[in-house]
């Protein structure tokens, strides 16, 4: 898709070092508009980083951030305002707040009640599960529920890029497929723009269209996603760390 449509959002030779650790060194990474991309690899490589990056949760010590081709300095609150949604991993929803509650936060940032309405409904057309569980504490739900109510809180701001971080940690195989399907589904309807960061490798290739390989905070491969199947990079850079995951 590179070439085609409009480069959204990019990292240009980002570096991170937490204390005497470098978790990112010389990493550049770039979205295109309509676009999936995953950032795969095995735990360490720097990928959950390189995210935290891109929305200014963690500080650079070398490289920028590109929004449209221009310099911005990653703030959370601006990034959001600018229409990029990170949803954290671990399906970090609001335990003592209902559903509908939990929705209406992802909205904070809509300048109109109606707005945050429309979108609360559109988003429950993407996960109608939720629907009979609007007046339920967000607490008691499934994790894959969970899962689907982070995401759908993400979603209720109607943002041009959503940053997905391990949407699969700790759901089984089944849900993982039906969450990795949601996206799918959000990015052909809404043509939001998706980066995932992800460990599920078989999963994310199925829906991305192009992949980033990291290794030790850095990335060492990139290109469209089906043609990393088979290539035998991916069961290098696993194995080398000993946590490949199908």
């Amino acid at each position: 898709m590179t070439g085609m449509n409009e480069i959204l959002l990019a990292l240009q030779n980002a570096s991170v070092q937490y204390g005497g650790v470098r978790a990112l060194e010389n990493v550049t990474t770039q979205i295109d508009e309509g676009e999936i991309v995953a950032l795969m690899g095995p735990n360490g490589a720097g990928k959950s980083t390189a995210l935290k990056a891109l929305f200014g949760i963690v500080p650079m010590t070398e490289g920028r951030v590109l929004w449209h081709g221009k310099k911005i300095i990653p703030v959370p609150y601006e990034m959001s305002a600018r229409g990029i949604t990170f949803v954290p991993q671990g399906r970090q929803v609001f335990k003592s707040l209902t559903v509908y509650e939990n929705l209406e936060l992802g909205g904070y940032s809509l300048p109109n009640r109606r707005d945050l309405k429309n979108n609360i409904e559109s988003v429950l057309q993407f996960f109608p599960g939720l629907k009979p569980k609007l007046g339920v504490k967000a607490g008691v739900l499934s994790g894959g529920q969970q899962q689907m109510l982070t995401i759908g809180r993400g979603l209720v701001a109607d943002p041009k890029v959503l940053l997905l971080d391990e949407p699969s940690l700790g759901l089984s195989p089944k849900i993982v497929q039906e969450v990795f399907e949601k996206v799918r589904e959000i990015n052909l309807s809404r043509k939001i723009a998706v980066v995932i960061v992800e460990h599920s490798v078989k999963s994310v290739l199925s829906i991305a269209h192009r992949a980033y390989l990291m290794s030790h905070g850095k990335v060492i491969a990139s290109r469209n996603a089906g043609e990393f199947e088979g290539s035998g990079e991916l069961e290098q850079a696993f194995l080398a760390s000993g946590t490949m995951r199908r």
